[in-house]
């Protein structure tokens, strides 16, 4: 591939993080809250979040945040929430159940099945995530998951933003608990204070939240393993330079651990991307200037591309969770482009419209895991299990394989449970059906 880095990030990303003492740290949370049950759960809240209220958010308290959302907002979150709900939809008409005769008498199928319960993580610390309220919970209703729960986490005296309570509830979530971090994450693993223990863990969260969903994962299912946010920008000549400093800028913006790149074909478009985005990012109120400038100059990338083929091997070797092109001929990027979390097409789509309002999902794999899967989608809450049934006339071609299969395994036990059926229904009339 032939590319040249104009600007490249710092070897350590900025910073260095000792994940060792993370995974100890939640470990040993996990385990207390776990032999202790919910009086370690409220010991937590009550030291890392200042909460000494109610952990259970009673109706009454989410008819008062109500009060407090201002009609305009949640006229947008409704917007939101219908365009997230549409989508989710599409999904489920996109896959079926159904069934299929292999051979005579041989029917296979595949079935549906929703989990029972989910629990959904929204994070509230220096931002009030409203859009990951909706993401999350709109999700698994429409998927038809029986119960859902929601932890976000408190402020001290006022607990759940407003608006995120009131999201919450709107969007469909049977219980919502004021608990944040390791501690909201094991309250739904567990089944504390009146919920079903989670089948699946779902939402963003920091690195805290998301070492306590991969160490539950395998007792319970989880969205992905996720880290901090990621996008990359594809861009030709076409591109305005100023709209893509300022998607870059929207996507540092996350946080100080937040990779953005730029992949382009245009010395003069990264020359000027390269000379806005300072002034962008310096330009924001704090603390979202300095997250966005230490992001962008710790981690932080361009690189210049001689083809179109050579931004899409960068491109797909990358894995970004969010990947927008702004080039010409859409169609050829569709086809060529394969590992992202979610696409964006063109100079009108910006990232930020699919992480607040446009429908496709926000929660999204990051850190070069879109190789492997794709984001929240209302398939993460569905079982696709299958079924069989046949007829004694089906019996024997499938027994007499299955017979010769196992014993050419060394699994005698797998043979015999075939020769009996051969027996009993009287199939033996073959000469390779070996009766024992």
């Amino acid at each position: 591939m032939a590319s040249t880095f104009l600007k490249q990030a710092s070897e350590n990303g900025g910073s260095v993080q000792d994940m060792t003492t993370v995974t100890q740290r939640v470990s040993e949370m996990l385990r207390k809250i776990e032999a202790e049950g919910e009086d370690r759960t409220i010991a937590y809240a009550r030291q890392l979040d200042g909460w000494e209220q109610d952990i259970v958010v009673a109706p009454e308290a989410i008819e008062a945040a109500s009060t407090q959302v201002p009609e305009s907002l949640k006229d947008d979150i409704r917007f939101a929430h219908e365009n997230i709900a549409a989508f989710a939809k599409a999904q489920m008409e996109s896959i079926r159940e159904f069934d299929v005769e292999l051979r005579p008498g041989l029917v296979a199928g595949q079935k549906l099945i929703p989990v029972s319960a989910a629990g959904c993580y929204v994070p509230g610390g220096r931002y009030s995530h409203i859009a990951s309220a909706i993401m999350t919970v709109t999700t698994a209703k429409v998927a038809g998951v029986d119960f859902i729960s929601a932890c976000s986490p408190t402020r001290p005296e006022t607990g759940i933003a407003p608006a995120i309570l009131w999201t919450l509830d709107y969007c469909g979530a049977d219980r919502v608990l004021s608990l944040g971090g390791v501690q909201a994450i094991a309250a739904m693993a567990f089944g504390q204070f009146g919920l079903p223990e989670a089948d699946i863990l779902v939402g963003p969260g920091n690195q805290y939240v998301a070492e306590a969903k991969r160490l539950l994962f395998g007792r319970t299912g989880i969205d992905m393993f996720a880290g901090p946010t990621d996008s990359l920008i594809i861009a030709d000549e076409t591109a305005d330079p100023d709209i893509v400093a300022a998607d870059l800028v929207g996507q540092a913006e996350h946080g100080y651990n937040s990779p953005v790149w730029l992949v382009t074909t245009s010395d003069r478009l990264a020359r000027k991307v390269l000379e806005l985005v300072p002034i962008i990012a310096g330009e924001l109120p704090d603390p979202n200037r300095e997250s966005a400038l230490q992001a962008w100059d710790n981690l932080g990338e361009v690189v210049l591309c001689d083809r179109r083929e050579d931004m899409v091997e960068f491109a797909n070797r990358t894995g970004p969770e969010h990947l927008h092109v702004q080039a010409s001929d859409l169609d050829w990027w569709i086809g060529e482009l394969a590992s992202y979390g979610s696409l964006f097409l063109g100079e009108e789509t910006t990232v930020a419209f699919g992480d607040k309002a446009s429908g496709p999902n926000h929660v999204l794999p990051t850190a070069n895991a879109a190789r492997y899967t794709g984001g929240l989608s209302v398939h993460k809450f569905l079982k696709t299990v299958t079924w069989q049934k046949m007829t004694r006339s089906a019996v024997r071609d499938v027994a007499l394989a299955t017979a010769r299969i196992s014993r050419f395994e060394g699994m005698e036990g797998h043979a015999r449970s075939a020769d009996i059926r051969l027996q009993k229904y009287d199939l033996t009339n073959d000469p390779q059906a070996r009766i024992k």
